[in-house]
C-alpha cells in the first residue's frame, strides 16, 4: 500500500503548527481533516483551544492513541516533535513542505516511523 493511503487510513491525526489564522497552512489542515472525520488533535504550545477543540502543549500530551503527525512547523521545531512522536510510539509522520530536514527524517526512518515529506497533505485530502 502506498505510504500517502496508509497515512489517510490512519483515524487519530495530530497537527502541529501554528493555528494563528483561518490562513495558516495547519488550521487548514485541520479543519480539512476534521471535515473529513478524523479524530484530529492540534498541537501548539502558546494556545489552549482551537475551534472548540483542546489544543495540546506537545504530542506527548495528547492522552489519546496518536496514529500519524502532521508538522506544519520550523525544521527545528519538527526535530524535537519526530522525537516526541517516537516516545508516544506513532507510526507515521508527514513533514509539510518546509517544515522538513534532513535530521528529522533520518531520525523517522532510524526510529521505524514512515515519513512523508516534499508533499502537502491538503493536495492529498482534496
Amino acid at each position: 500500500m502506498d505510504i500517502i493511503k496508509e497515512f489517510l487510513a490512519q483515524k487519530n491525526i495530530a497537527v502541529a503548527g501554528s493555528f494563528r489564522s483561518k490562513e495558516k497552512v495547519a488550521y487548514k489542515i485541520f479543519l480539512q481533516l476534521k471535515e473529513k472525520g478524523y479524530n484530529v488533535f492540534p498541537v501548539n504550545p502558546s494556545i489552549s483551544e482551537l475551534e472548540g477543540v483542546k489544543v495540546y502543549r506537545s504530542v506527548l500530551e495528547i492522552s489519546e492513541k496518536v496514529d500519524a503527525v502532521d508538522i506544519v512547523t520550523p525544521p527545528e521545531a519538527t526535530e524535537k516533535i519526530v522525537e516526541e512522536c517516537k516516545k508516544k510510539e506513532v507510526k507515521y509522520v508527514w513533514m509539510q513542505p518546509g517544515a522538513e530536514s534532513e535530521k528529522a527524517i533520518k531520525f523517522c526512518e532510524q526510529s521505524n516511523i514512515k515519513v512523508i515529506h516534499n508533499s502537502c497533505l491538503m493536495v492529498e485530502l482534496v
